[in-house]
């Protein structure tokens, strides 16, 4: 089997996890009332927010670099080709349920429900990019090194293998209720914050990678969005008034 053809097994394989997961995964009454329908285009809203969120860096990158020549306007054809990047696409996904939501009028919390499908099915993609060949670490000697470099596609798997984990027992002892999507995307923005180090991405500002930066912006608005949820209902009706 090909790099590519490995690659397209395990996103399908991801893809697959994250469907049967999210299927088993309890649900707040108010969800299951949803119309089947709205639910659907929340899922949508979801999976587009993702795909243009994971190619965006990508695009824009080429753009300002100049790379562009031969790519059409802006780079239009720089969307149909390979380039993505897993932590703007999990961003994507987060900003398009919650666009779809605000279009929908759906004031329920849906995160909960996205948080161990997403760890699980990340915990499986990765190994795409790792027999992919894509993603990969520094040159380094320690004893587990892939071709000479850090594995980093297979760290990245083992933290959300952990995540998931962790997200699992967070329901079991009833903890963290609606604020686990959060939970999970802050630890990953940590967590890729930390491995760039060992990654061979160029510099931007400051000595920090485009990631770097793009996970502390991320990190941020998701902890202000967590305090801004941790408030009594009362003093966020107060200032964002529901219709």
């Amino acid at each position: 089997m090909s790099p590519r053809e490995s690659y397209a097994l395990f996103m399908a394989l991801a893809a697959l996890t994250f469907l049967a997961v999210r299927y088993f995964t309890p649900k707040p009454p108010a969800y299951d009332r949803l119309p089947l329908g709205e639910r659907a285009l929340l899922g949508l809203f979801a999976f587009i927010g993702g795909v243009l969120g994971a190619k965006v860096p990508f695009v824009l990158g080429a753009v300002l670099d100049g790379d562009v020549a031969d790519a059409g306007f802006l780079g239009y054809r720089l969307w149909f080709t390979d380039g993505k990047t897993i932590t703007a696409g999990l961003a994507g996904a987060y900003l398009g349920v919650e666009l779809g939501k605000l279009l929908l009028g759906v004031r329920i919390k849906t995160g909960d429900t996205f948080a161990l499908p997403l760890a699980c099915a990340m915990a499986v993609g990765r190994f795409g990019c790792f027999f992919n060949g894509c993603c990969g670490g520094v040159p380094t000697d320690v004893p587990w090194a892939v071709g000479g470099c850090h594995p980093t596609q297979v760290y990245e798997s083992l933290f959300h293998l952990g995540m998931a984990g962790l997200l699992l027992l967070s329901m079991r002892l009833g903890v963290l209720e609606n604020q686990r999507l959060k939970c999970y995307l802050i630890a990953y923005c940590a967590y890729r914050f930390l491995t760039e180090f060992i990654r061979p991405e160029p510099a931007y500002l400051l000595g920090l990678t485009f990631y770097q930066w793009f996970c502390l912006v991320a990190a941020a608005a998701l902890a202000v969005q967590w305090a801004i949820d941790s408030r009594p209902v009362g003093q966020r009706a107060a200032r964002w008034p529901q219709p």
